[in-house]
């Protein structure tokens, strides 16, 4: 009778566990709809949003386990087997990427309402304006078009690009000649004809003339000047002033493919912390399962109080694991809505999947001339040096002659004199020449000699830094790309081992240890495959962003980096 409720006992509770035990890397896309006032996976009030499979994935139901299914990322990931992107032997070649990384699935613009107020100046002073109302699902296109479109410090950039265009038609307009319109009017009283009237009142009495000491006078001239010769001053000052609005240019170009790259690697974080809600979620469903496993043993009576409390350890370390994700999963939805600059009462989820963003298919010798070719960085300083060039050629003009043509015409009238207009005019030129400063003029250009050496300097440390950083993401490239291939062999295993360790505990012949190990070693190697990807997505943005600015890192249309 023992040996027939045993029995019983192991049927009952291998077929609840064959049943609910199905591996998986993610669960089937869904519509998930997240009424007014229900909470979202983030724990805040959401609006009635649509998600996607990486939505869905963030809320598996109470009993659901790893499933085994061709779909989601573990196809996505498998897929490219043992193709190397780094020898001449990949099979896979990436010749156009999107900007940052790889497309995702949802397609067209960002929704307008995730647009901050248009008052700069606006911030929230109620409770209810900061409150998170909805969560809106981006893919990583459409988040560089949201941080290209309200980035405060993208909108500076193109402030400064404005700004330099502005000082270069001022500098410009030093080529056109001026034209002044003055006007006075005058009342005087003066004291020195007053004082001429007394002494003739005192030497003459009556018969004395005497001078009207108010006067009233309105005068006007119109002035036509041009300098015809600066000793090379203006050039200069226009040349620098052209240089200036190159360097803004490339500002903003740079501050833009930082900003594309910034996005990125905030959405691979938020992809990171996704993928480790859903891990750690399946770990919990799993220690749950051990622990209704080991309590049926030990109803059954073959089972100890001691494999219970060992499940139940391994159920609270698991939920807990899972409270710190389900806390980095907000974080990291708020440092991204941070940087795409969004309205205050609305967060955002990663909608792509986290897969392979693509291969690379340039050598290491060649992304560094890439580098070297279409770094904007590089060419700023080629700018700065040509701007302190062109600011020490216009120190020195102050030294030679400066040659200016004038024309004026005066017209006059003094007011009850019984005289009509009086009018006038001159033609002339001038020449000024500073013969001597004090050395003021050869100290400034000495200064701009060394700011070009100080430009040439940077731009060799710039260099020396480029390089390292292409090195740097390729190396990660290579090694993460390998770790990918080890981890998808090691999370096979690794369900296997459970799947093995769950039936051998259920027939008798294993322990509940050996479960518990399982389930560690399978939460283990789902972590260490998703860490690879992401890091290997990373490196992957991190050596676009070395290689150029552009969107395009194939294409080279600077001139030669050579100071």
């Amino acid at each position: 009778m023992r040996t027939f409720r045993l029995l019983m006992v192991l049927g009952m509770t291998s077929v609840v566990s064959l049943n609910q035990m199905r591996p998986s890397l993610s669960q089937p896309p869904s519509q998930l709809q997240l009424e007014d006032g229900e909470l979202s996976d983030s724990g805040v009030p959401s609006a009635t949003v649509e998600s996607d499979s990486r939505e869905d994935a963030l809320t598996p139901s109470v009993d659901s386990q790893t499933q085994e299914s061709g779909n989601g990322t573990e196809n996505a990931i498998a897929s490219p087997g043992r193709i190397d992107p780094f020898t001449d032997a990949a099979s896979t070649v990436i010749g156009q990427f999107a900007p940052g990384g790889a497309t995702g699935s949802r397609e067209g613009a960002p929704p307008e309402y995730l647009d901050p107020s248009t008052n700069p100046l606006l911030y929230p002073t109620e409770a209810e304006e900061v409150e998170i109302v909805g969560t809106q699902p981006l893919t990583l296109t459409q988040a560089i078009e949201l941080a290209r479109r309200n980035n405060p410090d993208l909108q500076e950039a193109l402030l400064n690009f404005e700004r330099s265009q502005a000082a270069l038609r001022e500098a410009r307009a030093a080529l056109y000649p001026n034209l002044q319109l003055r006007s006075n009017l005058t009342h005087a009283d003066s004291s020195q004809t007053e004082l001429s009237n007394e002494r003739q009142r005192d030497l003459f009495g009556d018969n004395a003339t005497e001078q009207d000491d108010s006067t009233t006078s309105l005068e006007g001239t119109v002035e036509l000047s041009y300098n015809l010769y600066t000793s090379g001053q203006r050039p200069a000052q226009i040349r620098a002033a052209e240089e200036r609005v190159r360097l803004n240019e490339l500002e903003l170009e740079r501050i833009a493919a930082q900003l594309r790259f910034d996005v990125t690697d905030a959405y691979y974080n938020l992809q990171e912390a996704d993928d480790a809600v859903r891990i750690n979620r399946s770990a919990v469903d799993s220690s749950q399962q051990s622990l209704r496993d080991a309590e049926a043993r030990e109803r059954a009576g073959v089972g100890t109080r001691f494999d219970v409390l060992r499940a139940r350890v391994q159920l609270a370390n698991s939920e807990q694991d899972l409270t710190q994700s389900l806390s980095q999963q907000r974080i990291r939805r708020r440092e991204l809505a941070q940087i795409l600059n969004i309205t205050q009462s609305v967060d955002v989820s990663a909608a792509d999947e986290v897969e392979i963003a693509g291969l690379w298919e340039l050598s290491l010798e060649e992304s560094i001339i890439q580098a070297f070719q279409n770094r904007a960085e590089l060419e700023q300083q080629l700018v700065q040096r040509e701007i302190n060039e062109q600011q020490r050629r216009a120190a020195l003009a102050a030294l030679g002659p400066q040659v200016s043509l004038f024309a004026n015409y005066n017209v006059i009238d003094i007011f009850d004199d019984d005289q009509g207009l009086a009018d006038g005019y001159a033609l002339g030129a001038r020449l000024q020449w500073n013969l001597y400063d004090g050395g003021a003029a050869k100290a400034r250009a000495a200064q701009e000699e060394k700011n070009i050496e100080i430009a040439e300097n940077r731009f060799t440390s710039q260099r020396n830094q480029i390089r390292t950083q292409v090195e740097q993401a390729y190396y990660n490239l290579q090694s993460n790309f390998r770790n990918i291939q080890t981890a998808n062999i090691a999370l096979d295993q690794a369900k296997e081992s459970l799947r093995l360790a769950r039936l051998r505990f259920q027939a008798g012949v294993g322990t509940q240890t050996e479960v518990l190990d399982a389930e560690t070693e399978l939460t283990r190697a789902e972590n260490n495959r998703l860490q690879a990807i992401v890091r290997y997505n990373r490196a992957l943005a991190s050596m676009r962003r070395s290689i150029t600015n552009l969107d395009d890192p194939y294409r080279s249309d600077r001139p030669s980096a050579e100071p």
